[in-house]
């Protein structure tokens, strides 16, 4: 008799392939010759450090530059750039790269690791998102090592501003900064407009999403020619950013940003706008937030970036669509839209879904932690929704998490690096559909 073979769904089989990858950098950077002091890390702690990266996060239990050598750095930058374009894409490059045929499942694996919706043009895409992130992390890892080179000298300003550059545009975070202070990230160039700049363009570029990049490319400046998609990305970007920079000078004017130059002050501000959807790093001192300011950079991971991009969050489509049906329900219409364009009832039923799921998770995951370690609560949720956004920002109390706390957050840094929504309907997939019950109605509000 024959056995029945195993056949997942996309995203059960986009998730294992995540699993797979966090799995084997687990084991590469628990090897001695990976670790600069030739002993190799814990299981536990490799496995939060492949899955942080993996996952384009950039937690770290242990300063990155002090802890790996070359070979390890070099094992991190490689789950970062996977991570980051998603695995299926690496699997589908180097596919093409042996001349083998791609088929109908590898296509639709594809469409669903970048949120498109076309298979007809699932190559093309492909080729031009490979295309695209030679080009943009190319061009940053050029512009960054204008300031690297002259102060790390030309080999070791190459690699950092190379991987300085990628761990900018796949959102993740992770820095080589340990050499100054361990855990610093670019505190040391809060004041250099240059470093600042670029990082700020390659975490936006590599936020917008990949569909995004093809519309602006094809359409130019003709912003009406757009989708509602781009127009809702771009417009939402551009509010975020701007006013994220303008709330969290308000908020930190007196603390953090006291002393600075209007100008610096401005570049600071605009860096922490920018850093928190869903990038990681940080130019100032993240455990002397304010209440306002550390409420605000919670509110920003929380949205996070766009669906296809290289960064995590519920996604601003997605906080879009929820803000757009409130402001229907609030002037009494019926229909949802933006733009002249009517959105899709289903979309919105998702919209819901994922953000009900994401906090559900997310609370869940923060009453743990501080059921069984004492921590301040604005801490405890900034760890929280840090690790579920992707993003990778910390006041500092990573790497004093416990075994148990520190599980918790691997599984919720893949759990947002999935989508908690997709996730959660990959686990599903194979529950058999039940007859619809009657429709009775229930007071809400």
């Amino acid at each position: 008799m024959k056995k029945k073979k195993l056949r997942l769904s996309p995203g059960q089989a986009i998730a294992a392939g995540f699993l797979g990858i966090i799995l084997t950098g687990a084991l590469l950077l628990m090897l001695p010759i990976a670790n600069r002091s030739g002993q190799g890390l814990s299981f536990l702690d490799s496995l939060f450090t492949a899955a942080s990266a993996t996952c384009v996060t950039g937690l770290v239990v242990a300063d990155t530059w002090t802890q790996f050598n070359l070979l390890g750095q070099a094992i991190l930058l490689l789950l970062i750039q996977v991570g980051g374009l998603g695995y299926m894409t690496m699997v589908l490059m180097a596919s093409m790269l042996l001349g083998r045929k791609i088929g109908l499942r590898q296509r639709s694996l594809m469409l669903e690791s970048v949120s498109a919706d076309r298979l007809s043009d699932v190559l093309t895409l492909l080729r031009y998102i490979l295309t695209g992130t030679v080009v943009m992390e190319g061009t940053g890892a050029a512009l960054l090592a204008v300031r690297f080179v002259p102060e790390l000298g030309v080999s070791q300003g190459l690699w950092y501003a190379v991987f300085h550059s990628v761990s900018a545009f796949c959102n993740a975070g992770f820095d080589l900064m340990g050499f100054r202070e361990p855990y610093s990230s670019l505190v040391h160039y809060v004041h250099d407009p240059l470093v600042n700049l670029t990082v700020c363009a390659l975490i936006l570029l590599g936020g917008l999403g990949f569909l995004v990049w093809r519309e602006v490319r094809e359409k130019g400046l003709r912003f009406r020619r757009y989708s509602l998609h781009a127009k809702i990305m771009l417009t939402a970007t551009a509010v975020l950013t701007l006013g994220g920079a303008a709330l969290f000078w308000l908020a930190e004017r007196d603390n953090l940003l006291a002393g600075m130059s209007p100008g610096e002050q401005a570049l600071a501000a605009l860096f922490q706008a920018v850093s928190p959807r869903t990038a990681g790093f940080n130019t100032v001192d993240l455990a002397s937030l304010t209440s306002g300011g550390g409420l605000l950079t919670i509110v920003l991971m929380f949205i996070g970036a766009g669906p296809g991009s290289t960064g995590g969050g519920v996604k601003v489509t997605t906080v879009a669509v929820c803000l757009l049906t409130l402001a229907s329900y609030i002037r009494g219409r019926r229909e949802v839209g933006a733009f002249n364009r009517r959105l899709d009832e289903g979309q919105i039923h998702r919209a819901a879904a994922g953000v009900t799921l994401y906090m559900t998770l997310a609370m869940a995951g923060g009453f743990l932690i501080l059921c069984t370690q004492n921590f301040p609560l604005q801490d405890a949720l900034f760890e929280v929704f840090s690790a579920m956004s992707t993003v990778g920002l910390s006041t500092g109390i990573t790497r004093e998490l416990s075994g148990l706390n520190r599980a918790v957050l691997i599984v919720m840094m893949f759990c947002g690096r999935i989508g908690s929504l997709s996730m959660m309907m990959a686990l599903a997939e194979r529950i058999p559909p039940r007859v619809k019950d009657p429709v009775e109605r229930i007071t809400i509000g």
